[in-house]
């Protein structure tokens, strides 16, 4: 099993900012992503829907012999994980939104959080809210209409601006000093955001932290790569594959797939 490879699921092009990640601190384990940009977004579909396409998406990397699967989407993490993890018997790593450090380290009791509306309204998202953010402003924001942007291509566009203004508004109005992403398309929305932001507020997204669980658990189930050769990246989208080529900067062959 250790040198089969990791697999990782989206709903389309943004959990490659967590596969970076992984590829980066992890470079001779093999990977196969998967986007799922047919069905992006995820977040306004209902924790039935969400449920059934995390199954999916997940029975396809199993049949890929997929050793740990990670889930590179918030919403999919927070309504679809604990069935994931309690139907298949390979280890699953989720993904959050970061608002612990943000809330431990704010100075001025303020945090903005981005996210889908998937995931600002599941139970997971306000148990953990609830558990950091005590006496803390903590202004959410979904991110409507970002995530069929990025899938389009249109990251530095004027729209985007546009709705990052209106989104960050109330945020900066409540002396935000910490900005939360949560969705795993939104890191590539940083250099706009840093553009729209002033400069002192912070940026969290949990790409490197999913990272080093990642690696953590192979450790602990003894699945790591022996080899010292670069792994094997393999890319599936449904959608348009050149806008995952894109992002990937054409260095590894995406192959389309209907699923």
């Amino acid at each position: 099993m250790s040198n089969s490879p990791i697999g990782i699921f989206d709903s389309g092009i943004g959990g490659t900012s967590i596969w970076k990640e992984i590829h980066k601190l992890l470079p001779n384990e093999n990977t196969i992503y998967l986007a799922d940009s047919v069905h992006a977004p995820y977040g306004p579909k209902g924790k039935k829907r969400i449920t059934e396409l995390s199954i999916k998406n997940t029975e396809l990397l199993l049949a890929n012999n997929c050793k740990l699967i990670v889930v590179a989407c918030n919403t999919a993490t927070t309504n679809a994980i604990k069935q994931l993890r309690n139907t298949y018997d390979v280890p699953f790593i989720g993904i959050e939104p970061a608002i612990k450090p943000a809330a431990l380290q704010t100075k001025s009791n303020a945090i903005g959080i981005l996210a889908t509306k998937g995931t600002l309204s599941s139970e997971l998202f306000h148990r953990t809210s609830d558990l950091y953010t005590n006496g803390i402003n903590v202004i959410e924001q979904v991110g409507e209409g970002l995530v069929p942007l990025i899938e389009n291509g249109q990251i530095a566009s004027p729209e985007m601006e546009n709705l990052l203004k209106e989104y960050l508004q109330p945020m900066l109005d409540a002396k935000i000093d910490y900005l939360v992403l949560g969705c795993s398309h939104y890191p590539y929305l940083i250099p706009t955001l840093k553009t729209v932001l002033p400069k002192h507020v912070k940026i969290i997204d949990s790409g490197i932290a999913v990272a080093r669980q990642t690696k953590a658990v192979l450790d602990r189930h003894n699945l790591r790569n022996a080899s010292q050769e670069n792994g094997n990246c393999t890319f599936y989208s449904n959608g348009n594959p050149d806008i995952l080529n894109d992002i990937l900067q054409n260095k590894y062959p995406v192959l389309k797939l209907d699923f």
